[in-house]
């Protein structure tokens, strides 16, 4: 049985379809997720210089392991062209053992 806390959900938010697609491929190409999720046409209220602002964004969801997260980070953030863009990690609470064994399989 696979070990749940060496799993983690990874949230990117993208300003368009296309940058999430761009950022999806170079995570693939890497190995860093078994799997990207892309979510197009999210709407974004936040707050920004002191200002609440309005956004169209495409999320990105990733399936990996926590072990790669820095490895995430230090590919994704010079790639996105966000000054401060979103890149957090979710620790998986449960999963389904076959899906959790794929994860660590296609991750290097």
């Amino acid at each position: 049985m696979a070990d749940v806390s060496e799993f983690i959900v990874v949230l990117i938010t993208a300003p368009s379809p296309q940058v999430a697609e761009e950022l999806a491929d170079v995570v693939m190409a890497h190995r860093l997720a078994a799997c990207v999720n892309i979510m197009p046409a999210m709407r974004s209220i936040f707050r920004w210089n002191g200002a609440i602002q309005r956004e169209q964004e495409t999320l990105l969801l990733l399936k990996s392991r926590a072990a790669l997260f820095n490895d995430i980070v230090a590919l994704i953030a010079p790639r996105h062209p966000y000054d401060v863009p979103e890149i957090i990690a979710l620790p998986v609470q449960a999963g389904l053992d076959a899906y959790l064994r794929w994860i660590d399989r296609e991750t290097s």
